[in-house]
């Protein structure tokens, strides 16, 4: 079967974005950061650095605590005490109150984009690795949304920041298998509440640039209602050999421990650009890259082993700079400006590739292509999907 004969019509037909309502710019988070750090002055001096160089300007969270002027007023960066530093259950309960509301905006604010009403929506897809309850995010948002009981609810828990993708290139697949089903796919991501106490340059790099977000979109077959949207071609998953412990994300007593290794950019650079070879099949460069920026080096690496511009990355640096790294959640944000960037300028059909990577390592590939306005599916044939 050709891509075309699987895959026409397939689209994201819209999507929302949320955040918390609490703002930290980068420079106060620094100076809450390096407070704690008076009895290590050189890991003070590593945090203000890599805390200007990282590519952000600006936060979210949804924990007020890290509005806090010093390290003496908030309870999970003490400089001494570590006694009230808050554990992993109750950083779970603050994530259980936190996530379903602003989940819900992003689901609301999708909906609307759309055109579907939520009567048609046939699958719920959410996406997560930053907190985990039962009954979980699926059946709190199909309550509020008011979604059909029989819903198929799928999941997707602990995936890391490859997962958003992950989610989008599974709705497709759904409804490659069922044509007339609605996808409602809902990412949330609190990566504040994990922040803990510096020990080592590590942990420091992560606290350095994630933040908290949630972002949904509804995946189905475009009609003659919809247009800005994005057409889903073939894509895939692959794990990168030789990488499994270069990120890790596992449950802690004080949070979830996030490790990042100064090899995942280079790793990168090392394998993507073949990955991308065999998911053209021969084919150019698009001209549109929607790439997950996990940190300014990976965004970094892939500009320069494929040679892109820096107009073909600013998506990518802007929400980095302006939102942080939002896990799962952040390739929805670049498609988001990308879509409406495309709008305000009335470009015309635009092909384009994102990917997200995740622990693993794992690198999701996608093709996908910018339509202005709805038309008529291509007939001429295309390359076999992998």
């Amino acid at each position: 079967m050709t891509q075309n004969s699987q895959f026409s019509g397939i689209s994201i037909l819209g999507m929302g974005t949320a955040l918390p309502s609490h703002p930290i710019p980068q420079a106060d988070i620094s100076e809450l950061i390096t407070s704690s750090l008076e009895a290590r002055p050189d890991l003070a001096r590593f945090a203000r650095r890599i805390f200007r160089s990282c590519g952000v300007d600006m936060r979210y969270t949804v924990e007020p605590e890290f509005t806090k002027k010093s390290s003496a007023e908030c309870r999970y960066l003490p400089s001494n005490d570590l006694s009230q530093v808050p554990t992993t259950e109750e950083r779970m309960n603050t994530y259980k109150r936190e996530s379903v509301p602003l989940g819900l905006t992003a689901a609301k604010a999708a909906l609307l984009d759309s055109g579907v009403d939520k009567s048609g929506i046939t699958h719920l897809i959410t996406v997560s690795c930053t907190g985990q309850f039962l009954p979980g995010l699926d059946v709190m948002l199909m309550k509020e949304l008011g979604l059909s009981p029989r819903v198929n609810r799928l999941p997707l828990i602990f995936q890391g920041c490859a997962a958003g993708l992950k989610a989008i290139q599974m709705a497709r697949d759904v409804v490659q298998g069922s044509p007339e089903s609605k996808v409602l796919v809902v990412c949330v991501e609190l990566s504040s509440l994990h922040f803990q106490p510096a020990m080592d340059r590590e942990a420091l790099f992560a606290a350095s640039f994630f933040g908290d977000g949630a972002a949904g979109c509804v995946i189905g077959e475009a009609d003659m209602n919809h247009s800005s949207y994005f057409e889903l071609g073939k894509g895939y998953s692959v794990l990168l050999p030789d990488s499994a412990e270069d990120m890790t994300w596992e449950v802690g007593n004080a949070g979830f421990d996030l490790y990042l290794s100064p090899r995942i950019p280079k790793l990168l650079g090392e394998y993507l650009a073949p990955e991308l070879e065999l998911l053209l099949q021969g084919d150019k460069h698009p001209e549109l890259w929607a790439i997950h920026p996990g940190g300014k080096g990976i965004v970094d690496s892939v500009q320069n082993v494929l040679g892109l511009r820096d107009d073909q990355t600013k998506y990518s640096r802007d929400i980095l700079k302006n939102a942080g790294n939002l896990s799962s959640v952040t390739i929805m944000f670049v498609l988001a400006a990308m879509r409406q960037d495309m709008r305000d300028q009335s470009q015309d059909k635009t092909k384009g590739i994102a990917m997200a990577f995740g622990p693993g390592l794992t690198a999701e590939l996608m093709q996908f292509t910018y339509v202005p306005a709805y038309q008529a599916a291509e007939t001429e044939p295309s390359h076999v999907y992998l």
